[in-house]
């Protein structure tokens, strides 16, 4: 990953660790395990690309799974080694999402994107990402990708909470003033995507689809702020 210095400062001054312990993160996690769970059998093997401090890596670990994790942040990875639990079967290496070459073919079970995808700002890098984790999971597996999506960050940072000027993003050109897409530079850290993105995406990829959370009512897709799409992997090494 062409990891920026924005991004670098930012998560050294960020806590990573605690994000997922709030009331909105329990859920945001919940609901990622629950899905992980549903495609998970005893003895599989994951994968965790982008894995910042480990939580999602260090609670399958516990419950006996073995598990192998990339992340690019040292901060992060500092803290992922100080979490990690003698009994965990567990490796973090430092690494790019962009490319998995360290890793062989048709390896893993499922595999995990739960944050990559938040810090690329081209199509090309995005499907980048998407082509290795495909190409490390083995035929049938599962792979979830997550995203931040720019309608539920908006109605929720911009207009329930005042966390954001709206005005100021448009005139920023962060929001286009008439459809509010979102527009984002790597030096503004999360790139804000919505459902229609995500599946221009996917067009190219030899995958069944399996879930869209938090949305599998269709009415509710652009109300998220986060989302998690879950996909089979059909290719063939």
């Amino acid at each position: 990953m062409k990891t920026s210095q924005h991004l670098i400062e930012f998560y050294n001054n960020y806590d990573e660790d605690n994000r997922l312990a709030p009331k909105h993160g329990m859920v945001e996690f919940f609901t990622t395990m629950r899905y992980i769970q549903q495609h998970l059998k005893s003895g599989e093997r994951v994968l965790e690309v982008g894995a910042g401090t480990g939580r999602y890596s260090h609670a399958l670990a516990r419950q006996g799974y073995i598990v192998d994790t990339v992340e690019w942040v040292e901060h992060n990875i500092e803290i992922f080694r100080k979490n990690t639990q003698e009994n965990e079967r567990i490796i973090v290496y430092q690494g790019d999402a962009l490319d998995l070459s360290a890793f062989p073919d048709n390896q893993y079970d499922i595999t995990l994107v739960l944050g990559p995808l938040y810090h690329l700002y081209t199509i090309d890098e995005k499907r980048q990402v998407i082509r290795e984790a495909i190409r490390v999971t083995k035929l049938d597996g599962i792979i979830f990708a997550a995203y931040v999506i720019s309608d539920g960050c908006l109605l929720d940072e911009g207009f329930q909470r005042s966390n954001i000027n709206v005005m100021k993003y448009i005139q920023k050109g962060l929001l286009d003033s008439e459809t509010f897409a979102a527009k984002s530079k790597p030096q503004d850290l999360f790139e804000f995507v919505r459902k229609e993105d995500v599946d221009e995406l996917m067009s190219v990829f030899p995958t069944t689809h399996l879930h869209y959370v938090t949305c599998e009512r269709s009415d509710f897709v652009g109300v998220t702020s986060h989302a998690l799409d879950i996909f089979k992997n059909d290719k063939k090494s």
